[in-house]
């Protein structure tokens, strides 16, 4: 990558970032002409950060705070300049415990009156400054990024003057080491998106039944504990009137209430039959729904039956309740030795729809191992959709040097992506959304691998190569390992 280059208007700002800073001098003729003559000195690319001091437009901008231009603008009718990798610096520096702002700056060749700040503010400015939009003007070919430090609107210089206010300028300190980060990060990136990706069968219906019971019953439906694990799912389906609530009891008399695709122990469908004013909607998963029939079926059976999952995830939970007392959980292969059950013994095992393909591997033959007489179900309870995401992970490993995992940190897929690429020998990250991405991550990577557990929408994968983009040049394939052709029927009430 590119060596950055700092410019700041006047030496007080220099001294302030630190080292190595190029200035400027103050308002439109003197940005424009040091920016022209750096577009001559300067190699293709490399990335320019203008940084110092602005007085805010806002007034809940305080001294000291920091402001990362989303766009600049100019009081002299430049055309504005979106500054795309806005947030990506924004979210660094508020990592180091800075208190950041972004928005819209505009350059102004003098003074601003009351007046004119309330002109520029009423169209969503938030500071300005006297220096950034005339050079931004003369470097259309450099990624560029602009942090200044809001100063106290008291004193006689102007915002790039010779004697600028000193209150607030302390926070320029922390700047230099994120405006780093972020060059290292610019240029161009190979981006390679893991297919199948996001949304399985069972999310899909989970979440167009919820839609469709909107629609037909009205608002609000109440979904019993969230509908899948995802955090923006959640919020959507709220924006629309779900409810979402913790027990069948916290719904109200009367009420259409969704269970949630994980699956429900009989005890809360027993709560549910005996409050038969409510209408309740079953969003389990058909998949976890065939887990509990094989618990059942084993239990009839008169097995000992042993659950290969996570401790309190919901899938589990409900398992689990379907015997508490004879069904067992095994979390990990040295669980195995602590079971109470003899070689002799008959011994069924499930698992968790949404673990790790090769760690349950590793416990069912740590579980043959000691019970030879082990029996299973006829096809893995490991859900197509789980497999399918992790087989592609493991393709992206092999030809990225990092890969971005997109979901909710209570999403059990979602986790075992990152576990599976990080097996494999590649960095993975987990990340809610675009905004979670870390410039460190970036740091002279040049190929990144992209995907989402099957309860992420596949808005927000767009949004994580959107940002990406915002670095530079981005090549943009999608890597298919299979077709997904799963479809599940919806209850009779939404159909």
């Amino acid at each position: 990558m590119a060596d950055l280059a700092v410019l700041t208007a006047v030496r007080i700002e220099a001294e302030a970032i630190g080292g190595g800073v190029m200035l400027t001098g103050v308002g439109m003729e003197q940005a424009d002409t040091t920016g022209a003559r750096m577009r001559g000195s300067l190699a293709a690319g490399t990335p320019v950060a203008l940084s110092g001091i602005a007085r805010r437009l806002d007034p809940d901008l305080a001294p000291g705070a920091l402001v990362v231009a989303t766009e600049l603008r100019a009081t002299d009718g430049t055309p504005p300049r979106r500054l795309p990798a806005a947030d990506l610096v924004a979210g660094d520096l508020r990592r180091l415990g800075l208190h950041v702002r972004t928005g819209p700056l505009v350059s102004s060749s003098w003074p601003l009156s009351a007046e004119e700040a309330e002109v520029l503010a009423a169209d969503g400015a938030i500071a300005w400054d006297m220096e950034s939009a005339w050079l931004a003007r003369q470097l259309p070919d450099h990624p560029i990024a602009v942090v200044r430090a809001i100063v106290e609107t008291g004193g006689t210089g102007g915002a790039g003057g010779t004697n600028p206010p000193l209150r607030g300028l302390g926070s320029l300190l922390g700047v230099r080491t994120s405006l780093e980060r972020w060059a290292r990060a610019c240029g161009a990136h190979d981006v390679l998106l893991a297919s199948p990706r996001s949304f399985c069968a069972g999310v899909e219906r989970a979440i167009d039944i919820v839609e469709r019971a909107l629609e037909r019953f009205g608002a609000p439906v109440y979904v019993r504990r969230q509908i899948v694990h995802n955090a923006h799912v959640v919020a959507d389906l709220e924006a629309k009137g779900a409810i979402f609530v913790a027990e069948l009891s916290d719904a109200p008399d009367g009420a259409t209430v969704v269970l949630a695709a994980h699956g429900v122990s009989p005890l809360v469908r027993t709560a549910a039959a005996d409050r038969p004013d409510l209408k309740v909607i079953d969003a389990t998963c058909p998949l976890v729904a065939k887990v509990h029939h094989e618990a059942r079926r084993y239990l009839a059976q008169d097995y000992q039956i042993v659950l290969i999952g996570h401790a309190e995830h919901e899938e589990v939970v409900g398992t689990l309740g379907e015997a508490p007392d004879r069904i067992r959980l095994v979390q990990r292969s040295a669980d195995v030795a602590d079971l109470p059950f003899s070689e002799t013994d008959d011994v069924a095992y499930l698992t968790q729809t949404t673990l790790s393909i090769d760690e349950t591997a590793e416990i069912i033959d740590a579980m043959r191992s000691r019970f030879p007489r082990l029996v299973g179900p006829a096809t893995n309870d490991i859900c197509y959709a789980t497999q399918n995401r992790q087989d592609a992970v493991r393709e992206l490993a092999r030809r990225c040097e990092l890969i971005l995992v997109v979901g909710s940190t209570n999403s059990s897929n979602t986790l075992r992506l990152v576990e599976v690429g990080r097996r494999e020998g590649c960095r993975a990250e987990l990340i809610e959304d675009a905004s979670e991405i870390r410039l460190s991550w970036l740091d002279e990577v040049t190929s990144i691998g992209v995907t989402a557990g099957a309860s992420a929408p596949e808005s927000l994968v767009r949004e994580v190569v959107a940002t990406l983009r915002t670095l530079g040049p981005a090549t943009v394939t999608e890597h298919r390992t299979v077709e997904e052709t799963v479809q599940f029927s919806l209850p009779r009430q939404v159909r």
